[in-house]
């Protein structure tokens, strides 16, 4: 009886601690992230405060075009197309993990309007005006991606070059998304401070951040996503998917990054198999190399860019 007993208090626990990783990992209320000038609590950001909410309230007062799209498994997801000129590519731009497409592009946004490019904001699922309640890292996003990439590409046709953007969790799903069916008119990808791979960047946080046995814990994340997301980590990784992508790609990086490491865009550029090239800004903390160096920053977008098209 004493045996039972402990089975089932270790497999309530158990079970708890699941649940407890589910939530505060993956679950969340979208409107939570509303806010586009709730900036990160940290001394890499304060310092930057002004500039940024300089930069998010530019974009706040610039018109746009509400679009949405239904999900592959039924959910409404929603952006803002801001329109610069007819004919001109057009950036799909993904945010990041607990971020807001106006603060994590506000100065990438501010680039491609500058260079005559029109834009698109999304919001990715389980943020802010996008429906979902599970954030899975990249694996159901980098779908939702594809599907903004194609809803693009029928409202644009096929003389409109398609550049997919992303920062930090965004980077990573555009990456993911390099190895699904994209249009032809996708012509390259431009990933800020991505991650490896879900697996990577728990096991870093758990490490590095929260100062947890990430051995110990990472099965029960990982038990938490498949029970509760459904969704696997194994499913995809931006340094797999990178070597497998038919597009060039852009990574870009500060060297402080003291949340994704910067060695995280090496693995992915080695890996690449020669598709990815990789410029670094030595001072320039987890998506803030744009903060750190706006004119190397845009300069190397743009020649990026010139180069695709070209």
């Amino acid at each position: 009886m004493k045996a039972i007993k402990t089975a089932l208090l270790t497999a309530g626990g158990l079970w708890a601690s699941v649940s407890a990783a589910y939530a505060s990992a993956f679950c969340t209320r979208p409107s939570r992230f509303a806010d586009a000038h709730a900036l990160p609590d940290g001394e890499q950001f304060r310092p930057e405060s002004a500039r940024m909410h300089a930069l998010i309230s530019e974009l706040e007062g610039i018109l746009y075009e509400p679009v949405e799209i239904i999900s592959h498994d039924g959910l409404r997801l929603r952006g803002r197309y801001y329109h610069v000129r007819s004919c001109a590519p057009v950036q799909l731009q993904l945010h990041g993990y607990h971020g807001s497409p106006m603060r994590d592009f506000c100065g990438g946004n501010r680039i491609a309007r500058e260079a005559g490019q029109n834009t698109l904001l999304v919001w990715q699922r389980a943020h802010g005006d996008s429906e979902g309640s599970t954030i899975s890292l990249g694996i159901r996003e980098r779908r939702d991606c594809a599907d903004w990439a194609w809803y693009l590409r029928m409202r644009f046709g096929a003389k409109t070059p398609i550049f997919i953007a992303g920062v930090s969790m965004g980077a990573a799903t555009a990456l993911m998304a390099s190895e699904l069916e994209l249009p032809e008119t996708v012509k390259g990808i431009i990933a800020d401070c991505p991650y490896s791979s879900p697996r990577a960047i728990i096991r870093k946080v758990l490490d590095c951040d929260l100062r947890l046995p990430g051995a110990a814990v990472l099965p029960l994340v990982e038990a938490a996503a498949r029970l509760y997301g459904g969704f696997s980590f194994g499913e995809s990784a931006a340094i797999s998917a990178a070597g497998r992508s038919r597009v060039p790609i852009l990574l870009l990086h500060g060297e402080d990054d003291r949340f994704v490491p910067c060695d995280m865009s090496r693995a992915i550029k080695a890996a690449s198999g020669g598709r990815a090239e990789l410029v670094t800004f030595p001072k320039a903390g987890h998506a803030l190399s744009f903060i750190a160096d706006e004119a190397g920053y845009a300069d190397a977008v743009n020649r990026f860019i010139s180069d695709c098209l070209a």
